[in-house]
C-alpha cells in the first residue's frame, strides 16, 4: 500500500523565520525544503508587534536550505574527523552533513572513560572488546547481529572554531564542489550565550563564504555529562536557549540560519508539554520562534551493558559504566517521540510552531525503518548507530531498499 506524503501548506501567508516547505514521500522521498523566509506584514508575530508598536517595520530574510534527498547521519563519533565528513558529503545519497556536536572550547576525551559498543539486546550482555589504543574514543568491534549501541562519550574532540575553519578551507579549495551542493549541519553545545556566539559565527562565515551552506543544531540533551543534567528536559533551561538564539539572530549583520534543537528522548506528556511550551512562548521575541526543525531523539540516558562476567562492558567519567542508549533498541521509543511532537506542533495555535520540522533519529538501519520514521511524521531522517556499524555505505542500502519498494509496487 502507498502510504500518502505529508506535505507542509505552502498556501498559508503565514510565514516566519521557522516556515518550511517540508515534502517526504515515503517510498520515494522527496526533498526537504527550507524556503527562503521573510518576517514582514504576512506573519502573525508581525502583527502582534505592530498592535503594541504601529512603527514595527521587521523584515527579515532567510536564505533557502535544501536537505535532498531526506536522508542524513546524525551528530556521532562517525562525523568527526574531516575524512568522516568528505566521505557523507561524497555519498549521493545524503542531502546534508551534520557534524558531531562541538563546544567552543574543545571537549577533553579520553579513551579509558569516553567510549561505545555494539550489543545485541537479545543476548543480554555485550561481547565485543573495546579498543582504546587507535582511536580518540573507547570504540568496539562491529559483529553480526548487534545492532544497538551505548556510548560513554562526551563531545567532539574538535572544537567548535576548528570545525568551522575546516569548513571554509575544504569550501575555498574546491574540496566541496558538487553538482548538488548540500548543507553542513553544525551541532553545537555550551552555554546559552556560548550558543548564541556560535549563531553569530556562523552567520558571519556563511555571509562571507558564499556558497558554503550551513545550518545550526543545538544538542540540549547528551545524557553522559555529569552534574550537568540535559537542558531539554527543562523547560526553563530551553527558554533560556532558544532566547539566546533569538537575541544574537536579532542582533547579526549576517545571513540568517535554520536552527534546530536536539531533544532528549521524552518519556511522559509533562516533558512534551514542556517543549511545546518553550516553542509557543518564543514566538513573542522580535523576529518569532527561531526554531527551524527539532531532530528527534538523542539517545537514552542511564542504560547500562554488562560484559558476560557481569562487568560494566564500558569505562566511563564515574566509573559507573553508565551511557547512552541508541540503535534498534531506542527505535519503539524514538518513533513515539517524532509522533508525539509533529501532532503536538501541528496542534499549535501559532503558524510558525505548525511549520518546525522534524529530523527523526533512532534505530533506523534499513528502508522499511526509514518508512516506519517519515511515516510518523519525520521530514528527514537520520542514521548513528547503523552508520557506525556499516558505514557510509548504510545510506546507498537504504536509498536501494526504497527504490526496490518503489519498483514492487504497493
Amino acid at each position: 500500500m502507498l502510504l500518502q506524503p505529508w506535505i507542509q501548506d505552502l498556501a498559508s501567508p503565514d510565514l516566519s523565520i521557522s516556515s518550511l516547505n517540508l515534502s517526504i514521500r515515503i517510498l520515494k522521498p522527496e526533498p526537504l525544503k527550507l524556503e527562503p523566509l521573510k518576517l514582514g506584514t504576512e506573519t502573525e508575530e508581525y502583527q502582534d508587534a505592530l498592535k503594541l508598536d504601529p512603527s514595527n517595520t521587521l523584515v527579515i530574510l532567510c536564505d533557502a536550505a535544501v536537505v535532498s534527498p531526506p536522508l542524513l547521519n546524525s551528530s556521532n563519533p562517525w562525523a568527526t574527523s574531516e575524512a568522516d565528513l568528505l566521505s557523507l558529503y561524497a555519498s549521493p545519497h545524503t542531502g546534508a552533513v551534520t557534524i558531531r556536536t562541538s563546544l567552543w572550547s574543545a571537549f577533553s576525551q579520553h579513551a579509558s572513560t569516553h567510549q561505545y559498543t555494539f550489543f545485541s539486546p537479545s543476548l543480554g550482555h555485550a561481547t565485543s572488546t573495546v579498543d582504546t589504543e587507535t582511536y580518540a574514543e573507547g570504540r568496539g568491534e562491529v559483529r553480526d547481529g548487534e545492532t544497538s549501541s551505548l556510548n560513554t562519550l562526551g563531545y567532539s574532540p574538535n572544537s567548535f572554531e576548528e570545525y568551522i575553519t575546516m569548513l571554509v578551507r575544504l569550501h575555498t579549495s574546491g574540496k566541496l564542489n558538487s553538482p548538488t551542493p548540500k548543507p553542513f549541519i553544525v551541532s553545537v553545545t555550551g552555554t546559552a550565550d556560548e550558543v548564541g556566539r556560535c549563531y553569530a559565527y556562523l552567520s558571519k562565515t556563511m555571509s562571507e563564504n558564499e556558497g558554503l551552506e550551513l545550518m545550526m543544531e543545538v544538542n540540549l540533551s547528551c545524557p553522559n555529562i555529569p552534574s550537568k543534567p540535559p537542558p531539554a528536559y527543562d523547560a526553563t533551561s530551553l527558554s533560556e536557549y532558544i532566547s539566546a538564539i533569538a537575541k544574537y539572530r536579532n542582533e547579526s549583520s549576517g545571513k540568517l540560519l535554520h536552527v534546530g534543537i536536539k531533544t532528549p528522548p521524552y518519556i511522559y506528556h509533562g516533558q512534551f508539554r514542556s517543549l511545546l511550551d518553550a516553542l509557543e512562548s518564543s514566538t513573542s521575541h522580535e523576529g518569532g520562534c527561531p526554531i527551524s526543525f527539532i531532530t528527534a531523539t538523542n539517545t537514552l540516558g542511564s542504560c547500562l551493558v554488562l560484559a558476560a562476567d557481569g562487568t560494566p562492558a564500558l569505562g566511563s567519567a564515574t566509573g559507573e559504566g553508565i551511557g547512552g542508549l541508541a540503535g534498534d533498541a531506542l527505535h519503539p521509543l524514538a518513533l513515539g517521540n517524532v509522533k508525539t511532537i509533529r501532532a503536538m506542533l501541528n496542534a499549535s495555535p501559532h503558524a510558525s510552531i505548525r511549520a518546525i520540522s522534524i529530523i527523526g533519529i533512532g534505530g533506523v538501519r534499513d528502508a522499511s525503518g526509514y518508512k516506519r520514521m517519515a511515516g510518523v511524521g519525520a521530514s528527514a531522517v537520520g542514521i548513528g548507530t547503523a552508520l557506525g556499524r556499516e558505514g557510509v555505505s548504510i545510506f546507498t542500502k537504504i536509498a536501494r531498499g526504497l527504490e526496490e519498494t518503489e519498483t514492487d509496487g504497493p
